[in-house]
């Protein structure tokens, strides 16, 4: 099944978006190389990441990899020069890593951020940028909109509370037009499944591998999972908005138990070894839902892939080790 790739492959027709020199920071990664595969076709693409977690591999053919670190000026500089939209994915990603190592947390996610802003200011480029559900905190109400207060519980959720207000000051101070999108658990294909990928790519990978799913804490805390050709879907959409200077949050406004989504994986996996807890992570949130009515009020985003088609489809594309 593939339908997952052909939603993503015609997300730039979707948008009326072609004819852009776009510049995608983290086009390596996940969600990165997806914008930048829906867009190469009718677009001039490049894409700047360093690889430490990105597989040049995952760079379109026709796209134009500049390979090194977001701090290098004069390589952002090169990378930049007549941009039209600049696609902000990349960063450190991980909460538990950010526990680990706030300060390489803060360079990556904060001081590349505010290199990216500089660097599009420069060039009057619109900037369309990758916060996160994680700046909420522990919710005070169900589901969250975008006035919920924020209180960031790990490093990596304080630094995307910082570059989502800086984004935020760009526009108002100099005029930069800019888009903070405040994506939830993306899920997908071309998601890895390392220590610190995300909790769906690493259930498949234990499922197809024979081994038990493990569940952090009891499995009672809840995600809104978005599939990440929706998240291309609205970066496109932000990328022509006249809604500037704003902040939108990207999700379904379903959420599923991690327990239960595990469930669900190694039923769709055919997976028999069961499930097993360990211990809570640190810095992680017990509730998240998200209210997504902002974003399909003023960007016109829908999510189009519920959760068991889109696991469903991941789950097809091996056959799970027994």
């Amino acid at each position: 099944m593939e339908t997952d790739a052909t939603a993503t492959d015609t997300a730039a027709i979707d948008a009326g978006f072609s004819g852009r020199t776009v510049l995608v920071t983290g086009g390596a990664g996940f969600v990165g190389s997806h914008i930048a595969r829906a867009l190469v076709d009718d677009n001039e693409v490049r894409v700047l990441d360093d690889c430490s977690t990105g597989d040049p591999r995952n760079v379109p053919e026709d796209a134009t990899l500049f390979e090194g670190d977001l701090l290098d000026d004069d390589l952002l500089e090169t990378a930049m020069a007549g941009v039209d939209v600049v696609f902000h994915q990349a960063g450190l990603v991980s909460v538990p890593k950010s526990v680990e190592r706030p300060a390489e947390s803060n360079r990556v996610n904060v001081a590349g951020t505010l290199a990216v802003l500089e660097a599009a200011r420069a060039v009057d480029a619109r900037v369309v940028l990758a916060s996160s559900v994680a700046i909420y905190g522990d919710p005070q109400t169900l589901p969250i909109d975008e006035s919920h207060p924020t209180q960031p519980t790990s490093p990596y959720a304080t630094d995307k509370l910082a570059i989502d207000h800086y984004a935020r000051v760009y526009h108002d101070l100099y005029g930069l037009e800019t888009v903070a999108l405040r994506y939830f658990n993306v899920y997908g294909p071309g998601q890895s499944a390392g220590d610190y990928a995300g909790v769906v790519s690493v259930f498949l990978e234990q499922a197809r591998s024979g081994q038990p799913l493990t569940v952090d804490g009891d499995g009672s805390q809840t995600r809104d999972f978005v599939h990440v050709s929706d998240v291309v879907r609205a970066n496109l959409a932000a990328a022509t908005t006249e809604h500037v200077g704003e902040a939108f949050n990207i999700g379904t406004g379903e959420s599923v138990t991690i327990r239960s989504l595990a469930e669900l994986i190694a039923d769709l996996a055919g997976s028999s070894a069961g499930i097993v807890h360990t211990d809570a992570r640190a810095g992680g949130v017990d509730r998240s839902r998200a209210d997504a009515s902002k974003a399909r009020r003023l960007l016109d985003f829908e999510p189009r892939v519920d959760l068991r088609t889109g696991l469903a489809e991941l789950a097809d594309r091996r056959t799970p080790a027994r």
